[in-house]
């Protein structure tokens, strides 16, 4: 069994600045990627951030040099740093992460945390 729990959203004034983290736990051999994903109200999910166990970062369009990603591996965590949120960024957020649960599985499966809600006010 494997739990990713996101924490650190909340409300913040348009130009503010929100830390997002996201741990992994329980059944964890290996991690690969990681990834930062939103949901605005009536719309569908889009990829924010991503990160690959290796440290390569790729972002959407429309955070880059706003948001940043980074991740612990030690702790299985992954962050997104976010500045100069705009109220467009106002939604649910979403980490994700490719798992590894044991030595015998040799596949990466796909982990969703429950999310976490992000409000920009204008």
């Amino acid at each position: 069994q494997v739990q990713l729990v996101e924490s650190g959203g909340g409300l913040v004034q348009a130009g503010g600045s929100l830390r997002l983290s996201c741990a992994a736990s329980g059944s964890i051999f290996s991690v690969g990627s990681m990834a930062w994903y939103r949901q605005a109200p009536g719309k569908q999910r889009e990829l924010v951030a991503t990160v690959t166990s290796s440290g390569s970062l790729n972002y959407a369009d429309f955070v880059k040099g706003r948001f940043t990603i980074s991740r612990d591996n030690a702790k299985n965590t992954v962050f997104l740093q976010m500045n100069r949120l705009e109220p467009d960024d106002t939604g649910t957020y979403y980490c994700s992460a490719l798992i590894r649960t044991s030595r015998i599985v040799q596949s990466f499966n796909l982990f969703w945390g429950p999310g976490t809600q992000v409000t920009v006010s204008s």
